[in-house]
C-alpha cells in the first residue's frame, strides 16, 4: 500500500454512506489514503492536552476530550467556567438503576455539548477489588454485572447526544500505587469473568465509540502495547472505535504495532517523526497506520467533526435538580433503629462534624469539576426545616489537607472586587500572567504558562468571618512563602518525592501556620511560590491558598459538640473523608475515618440517644460505633446538591433509594482482598474470581453490611419465585425469573430485587454465588408486584481454556434484597431448559 498526497477534494461522508457501514468504511479508507504518511501520523497524537489535530484538507476539525465520570470539566480547570457536579460513581451505582444511569450519561452529554467537548472520558468501570483503592469513588462496584449494566447505560446516555463515551481504564487498573509501571498477574478466568466483563458489556450493550487503555501492564506488557487490545476487545467483541491512551501511557513505537490508536496528550510524544521513520523502515506496517486513521475518522463522523455537522438530537434541559435526584436515589440507609428516620419536625437539631459545613461532593484527581455552588448538609437541613433550630459545632476535623478560602471573604486589591490576584513572572521579572480569579484553589492542566518562569504570586485581602486562631497555609510543590500584612508567617518547600505526578498537581501536600485573626478585619495575604527549578509537567500547575481549623484541644471540640447534642432533640453527626484521603494518584492507607471523628460520634451518641450519623465518603470506612447510634446513612460524595438531597432523605420527602454496590467491612482486618501495593513491580490478583462479596462468602466472614443491602422507609415481603424458559428465546440457554413481592409497610417504596446463581458441586472454580440479574420496582403501600428478570446464557457460563462453556446440570437460583438475605430459591437447568 502507498499513501497518497493530501487532497482538498476528499469527499466527506454523506448521510447515505453514514447509514451503510460498508460504504462508510470504504469512503473513510479513501480519505485516510488521501493523506501523506506524515499527515496520518500527525493525527495519531494529540494536538495539545485535551484536543486532537485538525486536518482541513479532508474537512476534519479538532475533537475535544474531557474528563467526565461525574461531570464534564472541559478544556480548562477554571472556576470561571463552572460545571455540573454530579454525585460520585458510587452514588450512581448505589441506585442500581440503569435508567437513571442513562439519564446521568445524557446530563454529561448536555454539559459536553455546552462546553464544546466531543469525547467524555468516562465511565470508569474498573472494579472495587480493594476498598483501599484510591479511585474507588470513581468506579461503580465490586461486581462485574452491576458495573457493566450501569456503565453501558451511561455510555448509551452520553452517545445519544452525539458525544462519544470512553470507558476506562482497560484493563486491571484497580489500584493507584505504582500505576504507571506495575504489572498485574491475573488468571484468564478472572480476566474474562471479572475484569473484562464490564468492558464487554459497554461495547456490546453500550456501543462505546472509544475505550481508554490504562497505564499498568498485564503479565509484563504495558496495556498500550498489549494484545488484549486486539482480542477480545476488537476481534471477539467487535469494537470498531478508537483506543485512546491514558495521558502519557503511550511510551514507545511498539504501541503503534498494537491496537492503540490515539496517543494523548500532545503535541509531543513517542510517535511523531519516530513513527514515520519506523513505517518507512518497515518496522510498523503502513496498513496499521491507515486503519488507525480510518477509525479516528469514524469517530469524527460519529461526533460530527468530519464535514458538515448534522443537527444534534433534542436534549432535555439539565439543571442542578438532577444532581439532587441522583444523590437521593443513591443514599443507603443501613441502620434505622425504632424508625427514627424520617425525622418528624424536631424542635432542635444539633449538627456536628467539619463535613456538615464543608462536605466533600466529589473525589480528588482528574475527575474533579468546579460547580457554581455546593449545598452543605447544614444548609440543606436549615432550608428544609425552617421552623427547627439547627445548630452546628465543629466537633472534629478531617485532618488531611486544607480548604480553599471562602470567596465572600476575599477581595482583589487591584480592582476591589471579590477574588484574588494571580501573577506569574519570568526570570526577567516580566509579567507572563496577570488575572483575577474567584477561587483560592487553582489548577492548570495543559494551559499554564511555560518557559523561563520564576515566580507565581497570589494576593488577596482576607476578611475572616470568625475571630480566633486558624491555620493558614498553602498546598503546592516547591519553595513557597506566605506573608500577612507584609510579615512572613510561613516558609516551606513541600516535596513530591515518590508521589504520583498527577497527585503533585491535583493533591499536593499542605503546610500551615497558626495565626490569630479578628472577624471583619482585612488582612493582606500574599503567597510567593518559586517556579524556578521546581520539577513539574509542562503546562501543569496546582496551588491552593487555604485554611483549616486550629487543632487546639481536640477533646474540647468533642466536648462542645456533645454538650450541644445533649440539649437538642436530635443529633446529626456528619463524618467523612476528603480529596487528600480519596483521590487519583495514591491509594488509601487505612479504612478508618481520619482525625478524631470516631471519638466525636461516640461522645455525641452518649449524650443523645437520638443520634443520626451521615457518612460523607466515596468508599467504605470502618464504623466501630455503628451499634451505638440510632441511624446511619451512607451518602458517598453527593455532588453539588448534596445538602438538599440529604435533607430530602432525612425528612422523608424522598425515600433513601440506595443499595450497597460494594461490601462495607466491620474491621479492616476482616477484608479478604485488600492489597493494592505491588511487590517488586508486580501486583498479584491471586484471589482470582473471588473479589468483593464473592471473597467474603468464600472466607466465611460477615461484613458490617453486605453487598446489595439497604433499608427504606417501608418493608417488603418476598413471596414467590418462578424460573422459566423465556418465551421468545431459542436455544440460548438463558432463563426468565419472576419474583412476587409485597409492600408490607406504611408508604410507597422502591425495592431492588436481586437474583443470584450458585453451583456448589461444580467441576469448575466458581464463586459461592454470583449476581445474575436485578431489577428495581416501586410498589404502593399494601400492594404487590411481580418483577421479571431475564438471565442470559452468559450468567450460567464459565470461562475455560477454549472459551465460554455451559456446564451440564442444574443451578440454584436465589432471590432476595441482598446477597446475604435470599429467602426465595429454585433449581434450574439451562441445558435441559426446565426448572428442577
Amino acid at each position: 500500500m502507498t499513501t497518497g498526497q493530501a487532497s482538498s477534494g476528499a469527499q466527506s461522508p454523506s448521510s447515505t454512506t453514514q447509514t451503510d457501514p460498508a460504504a462508510l468504511r470504504e469512503q473513510l479508507t479513501a480519505i485516510a489514503r488521501s493523506l501523506t504518511l506524515e499527515q496520518q501520523v500527525r493525527l495519531l497524537t494529540g494536538a495539545d492536552m485535551w484536543s486532537t489535530h485538525a486536518e482541513p484538507a479532508v474537512g476534519l476539525r479538532s475533537m475535544v476530550l474531557s474528563d467526565g465520570p461525574s461531570g464534564v470539566r472541559g478544556q480548562i480547570w477554571d472556576e470561571r467556567d463552572p460545571s455540573l457536579n454530579l454525585p460520585s460513581a458510587t452514588a450512581l451505582s448505589a441506585s442500581w438503576d440503569p435508567e437513571l444511569a442513562y439519564r446521568y450519561g445524557a446530563a454529561a452529554a448536555a454539559e459536553a455539548v455546552r462546553k464544546g467537548v466531543d469525547v467524555v472520558l468516562g465511565p470508569t468501570i474498573n472494579l472495587h477489588r480493594s476498598p483501599l483503592g484510591g479511585r474507588h469513588f470513581e468506579a461503580y462496584s465490586e461486581d462485574p454485572l452491576l458495573t457493566g449494566e450501569i456503565g453501558a447505560a451511561f455510555v448509551r446516555g452520553v452517545q445519544s447526544a452525539g458525544v462519544a463515551a470512553c470507558p476506562k481504564h482497560y484493563i486491571a487498573n484497580d489500584f493507584e500505587t505504582e500505576r504507571f509501571t506495575a504489572s498485574v498477574e491475573v488468571s484468564d478466568q478472572a480476566l474474562r469473568e471479572v475484569y473484562l466483563a464490564p468492558f464487554e458489556r459497554t461495547v456490546h450493550d453500550g456501543g462505546a465509540w472509544t475505550v481508554m487503555s490504562s497505564y499498568n501492564a498485564v503479565r509484563g506488557v504495558t496495556m498500550s502495547e498489549n494484545d488484549l487490545l486486539r482480542s477480545p476487545l476488537c476481534q471477539e467483541w467487535g469494537f470498531d472505535g478508537v483506543v485512546v491512551s491514558d495521558w502519557t501511557a503511550v511510551r514507545s513505537i511498539a504501541a503503534a504495532r498494537a491496537r492503540q490508536d490515539l496517543a494523548m496528550p500532545g503535541p509531543d510524544g513517542p510517535w511523531g517523526q519516530a513513527l514515520v521513520a519506523a513505517v518507512r523502515a518497515g518496522e510498523v506496517p503502513a496498513a496499521e497506520i491507515e486503519e488507525k486513521v480510518r477509525r479516528l475518522l469514524l469517530l469524527a463522523v460519529r461526533v460530527g467533526a468530519l464535514g458538515a455537522e448534522p443537527p444534534p438530537p433534542p436534549r432535555p434541559v439539565i439543571d442542578a435538580g438532577f444532581a439532587r435526584e441522583v444523590e437521593a436515589r443513591g443514599i443507603v440507609l443501613v441502620r434505622n433503629t425504632d424508625g427514627l428516620l424520617p425525622l418528624r419536625a424536631p424542635a432542635s437539631i444539633a449538627v456536628s462534624g467539619q463535613s456538615a459545613g464543608l462536605p466533600r461532593t466529589q473525589g480528588g484527581g482528574s475527575a474533579t469539576v468546579l460547580p457554581s455552588e455546593t449545598i452543605s448538609p447544614l444548609t440543606g437541613l436549615r432550608q428544609a426545616l425552617p421552623a427547627t433550630t439547627v445548630s452546628h459545632c465543629l466537633g472534629a476535623i478531617v485532618e488531611e489537607g486544607i480548604a480553599e478560602l471562602p470567596l465572600n471573604c476575599l477581595t482583589d486589591p487591584e480592582t476591589g472586587s471579590a477574588g484574588l490576584r494571580v501573577r506569574i513572572r519570568d526570570s526577567a521579572g516580566d509579567l507572563v500572567l496577570d488575572e483575577l480569579r474567584f477561587s483560592s484553589a487553582l489548577v492548570w492542566l495543559g494551559n499554564a504558562p511555560v518557559g523561563d518562569l520564576a515566580t507565581l504570586e497570589l494576593v488577596t485581602d482576607y476578611r475572616p468571618a470568625v475571630t480566633g486562631p486558624v491555620e493558614l497555609g498553602f498546598a503546592v510543590i516547591g519553595p513557597t512563602v506566605l506573608s500577612i500584612d507584609g510579615v512572613d508567617v510561613l516558609q516551606a518547600d513541600n516535596d513530591v518525592t515518590g508521589q504520583d505526578p498527577a497527585s503533585a498537581v491535583l493533591s499536593p501536600p499542605a503546610s500551615t501556620a497558626e495565626v490569630d485573626l479578628q472577624a471583619g478585619r482585612g488582612y493582606r495575604l500574599r503567597v510567593l511560590h518559586s517556579l524556578a527549578g521546581t520539577p513539574r509537567q509542562p503546562g501543569a500547575l496546582g496551588i491552593t491558598l487555604g485554611s483549616r481549623p486550629a487543632t487546639g484541644s481536640a477533646d474540647a471540640l468533642i466536648a462542645e459538640a456533645a454538650e450541644a447534642a445533649r440539649e437538642a432533640e436530635v443529633a446529626v453527626v456528619v463524618v467523612g473523608t476528603n480529596s487528600q484521603v480519596e483521590s487519583e494518584g495514591f491509594d488509601r492507607g487505612s479504612l478508618a475515618l481520619p482525625g478524631r471523628q470516631d471519638d466525636l460520634v461516640r461522645a455525641v451518641a452518649a449524650a443523645n440517644p437520638q443520634t443520626v450519623v451521615v457518612v460523607n465518603s466515596g468508599s467504605p470506612v470502618t464504623m466501630p460505633w455503628r451499634s451505638q447510634v440510632r441511624a446511619v446513612l451512607l451518602t458517598w460524595f453527593g455532588g453539588q446538591e448534596y445538602g438538599r438531597a440529604l435533607a430530602d432523605v432525612l425528612t422523608g420527602a424522598v425515600e433513601p433509594g440506595g443499595r450497597l454496590p460494594t461490601s462495607w467491612p466491620a474491621e479492616e482486618a476482616d477484608v479478604p482482598v485488600i492489597d493494592v501495593r505491588p511487590v517488586d513491580g508486580v501486583l498479584r490478583y491471586d484471589e482470582g474470581i473471588h473479589i468483593g462479596y464473592r471473597a467474603w462468602l468464600r472466607a466465611g466472614v460477615e461484613p458490617a453490611y453486605p453487598f446489595g443491602f439497604g433499608l427504606g422507609y417501608t418493608s417488603f415481603d418476598y413471596e414467590s419465585l418462578t424460573v422459566a424458559v423465556p418465551a421468545a428465546a431459542g436455544g440460548d440457554g438463558g432463563a426468565e425469573v419472576s419474583i412476587r413481592l409485597s409492600n408490607t409497610g406504611p408508604r410507597e417504596g422502591r425495592e431492588v430485587a436481586q437474583v443470584y446463581l450458585s453451583r456448589p458441586e461444580s467441576a469448575h472454580e466458581r464463586p459461592v454465588r454470583w449476581l445474575a440479574g436485578f431489577a428495581g420496582v416501586t410498589v404502593p403501600a399494601g400492594q404487590s408486584a411481580t418483577v421479571t428478570i431475564a438471565l442470559p446464557r452468559r450468567a450460567f457460563e464459565h470461562w475455560q481454556a477454549d472459551g465460554w462453556a455451559l456446564e451440564p446440570g442444574g443451578f440454584t437460583v436465589q432471590a432476595g434484597p441482598n446477597v446475604a438475605d435470599l429467602p426465595l430459591r429454585a433449581e434450574f437447568s439451562p441445558q435441559a431448559r426446565l426448572p428442577l
